[in-house]
C-alpha cells in the first residue's frame, strides 16, 4: 500500500528542479512550423503558443535582486502547479492507503499542506538565503530579456499542459520519437540535460521526500501488516533505478514540449548562461529551495497519513 502510492507519486516528487517560469509574452505561432511528431503534440504546441498571445505578466514587488529573480523566474507560479500536483498525489494516497478513501477531512488536511502562500514563503526564503551577497546582474539580465521570458513562460504552460494525463502521455511519445532519431533538437535538450545535472538531482531529490514521507509515517506510529520500519525504508532506496527511469523521461519530455518554439540558438544560449558561474549559482540555489520544501510537504503528509491510518484503524 505505502510502496504502491509512493511510486505513483514518484513525478510528484521529481518534478521540483527542472526548469523556471517567468512573465507571460507573445510567442509567434510561425515559430512550430517545422515540428515532427505526434499530432496531438502538434495540436498541444500550437495551444500552447495561442494560449500565450492572450496573457500578461505580473507586476514584480520584490527588495531586493534575490526577490526580483525569484518572481522573474515564475517560482510563484510553479508553486501554484506544484499544489494541484500534490493534491492529486494526496488522493493517490487515500485511494491505496485508507480503507474510507478519500475524505473531506483528509482533503482538509491536503489543503493545508499544499498551502499556497505557505509555499511561495518558505520556497523564497531558501532561494533568497542561497543567494545572500552573490551577484545576480547577469541571471536578472538574462531572464529579464525577451528570451529569458519566452523560455520561463514556455515552462510554465509545458508543465501546466501536462498535468493533463493524455498531454503527458503525447509528450512522452514525442520524447521517444525524437530520441530514437537522435535529432538535433533532442540533442540540444540532451546537453542541456546533462550540463546540469538534472536527472541525478532530481532523482537525489526524489529519494530524500520519499524517506521523509516513509519516515514521518512509522515515527507516526503508522504500521502496515507485515511490513517493518526497515523494510519500508530500504524499499524507498530500491527505488532508485525505477526513479531515475521515470525521472529522465519526464524531464525529457517536458523540456523537449516547453522548449519546442525555440530556435537551437537560443536552447544553446539558454545551455550557456546555466554554465556561467551566475548560472550554475542560480540553479544550486533553485535545487536547494526546492528540496527543502518537497521534504517538508512529504513529511507533513507522511505524518497526516500516519495519524489517519490510525484513526481508521481505531
Amino acid at each position: 500500500m505505502c510502496r504502491a502510492a509512493q511510486r505513483k507519486g514518484q513525478n510528484a516528487l521529481t518534478k521540483n528542479c527542472v526548469g523556471f517560469a517567468a512573465k507571460i509574452v507573445f510567442v509567434g505561432a510561425e515559430t512550430v512550423h517545422d515540428l515532427k511528431g505526434p499530432a496531438m503534440f502538434r495540436r498541444l504546441i500550437l495551444s500552447l503558443v495561442a494560449a500565450l498571445g492572450f496573457t500578461g505578466g505580473a507586476a514584480l514587488a520584490q527588495t531586493s535582486d534575490a526577490d526580483a529573480l525569484f518572481e522573474l523566474v515564475g517560482l510563484p507560479q510553479i508553486v501554484a502547479v506544484m499544489r494541484d500536483e500534490g493534491l492529486d498525489y494526496g488522493e493517490t494516497i487515500a485511494r491505496d492507503m485508507f480503507p474510507a478513501g478519500m475524505t473531506p477531512r483528509w482533503a482538509a488536511q491536503l489543503d493545508r499542506i499544499y498551502d499556497t502562500d505557505t509555499m511561495v514563503a518558505q520556497m523564497r526564503a531558501a532561494f533568497v538565503a542561497a543567494l545572500d551577497g552573490q551577484d545576480l546582474t547577469q541571471a536578472l539580465d538574462f531572464y529579464g530579456s525577451d528570451l529569458g521570458r519566452r523560455i520561463v513562460t514556455l515552462e510554465i504552460a509545458a508543465r501546466t499542459s501536462m498535468l493533463d494525463p493524455t498531454m503527458d502521455a503525447a509528450s512522452k511519445e514525442f520524447a521517444a520519437e525524437q530520441a530514437q532519431a537522435n535529432t538535433p533538437h533532442f540533442r540540444l535538450i540532451s546537453d542541456f540535460i546533462t550540463a546540469n545535472d538534472l536527472i541525478e538531482a532530481n532523482v537525489v531529490g526524489g529519494l530524500n521526500s520519499n524517506f521523509a514521507f516513509i519516515d514521518a509515517l512509522v515515527s507516526g506510529g503508522a504500521t502496515l501488516p507485515g511490513v517493518s520500519a526497515d523494510s519500508l525504508l530500504a524499499d524507498v532506496w530500491a527505488q532508485e533505478d525505477a526513479i531515475r527511469a521515470s525521472t529522465t523521461e519526464w524531464i525529457t519530455a517536458f523540456l523537449l514540449l516547453a522548449y519546442a518554439p525555440l530556435e537551437d540558438a537560443e536552447i544553446a544560449e539558454l545551455t550557456a548562461f546555466s554554465q556561467t558561474p551566475e548560472g550554475r549559482i542560480m540553479t544550486q540555489a533553485l535545487f536547494g529551495a526546492f528540496d527543502e520544501i518537497f521534504v517538508r510537504m512529504s513529511r507533513d503528509l507522511g505524518s497526516a497519513a500516519s495519524g489517519f491510518i490510525i484513526s481508521q484503524d481505531l
